[in-house]
């Protein structure tokens, strides 16, 4: 399985928090790093969204065929993008567009074991792959992308 992280990019200030907007420079996070996923994504992508305007527009930078999943908002924790992902026996490839510190704490629980406050930057992708080598499931990283370097 592949499961990809994207942290919302850059968003105005304000409240209510779920409403909102990008900013421009947010747009264009957005469209950059949604083209560098059209030119690498994996076969069959499964994209997930939290409810939040800013994760929405983040998405719909990249596809329409989007579903909005409640349990990926801002208050979700790391064993809640665990379930809705599907991580790691889904098949396939499933891309989760959600918030800090929710995908940071993902992160560091994939690469090291245990969840730790790491930071994922706003608009950036990080690419991970699970295999089984000689019995043993593994987790890869493919790939950290940041926003600006899409």
């Amino acid at each position: 399985m592949d499961l990809l992280l994207w942290r919302h990019a850059e968003a105005v200030d304000g409240s209510p928090d779920h409403t909102r907007e990008l900013t421009e420079r947010g747009l264009k996070q957005a469209r950059k790093m949604a083209d560098w996923l059209d030119q690498h994504r994996p076969k069959r992508l499964r994209v997930l969204a939290s409810p939040t305007m800013r994760t929405r527009q983040t998405a719909a930078a990249f596809t329409d065929a989007f579903e909005i999943v409640p349990a990926l908002g801002p208050e979700c924790g790391v064993s809640d993008l665990l379930a809705a992902s599907g991580w790691p026996d889904a098949t396939g490839a499933t891309l989760l567009v959600g918030h800090q510190p929710g995908l940071g704490r993902l992160a560091a629980l994939l690469l090291s074991g245990i969840e730790a406050d790491w930071t994922i930057k706003k608009g950036a992708l990080w690419w991970f792959t699970n295999r089984v080598r000689e019995g043993e499931s593994q987790t890869v990283l493919r790939a950290v992308i940041p926003a600006d370097l899409a």
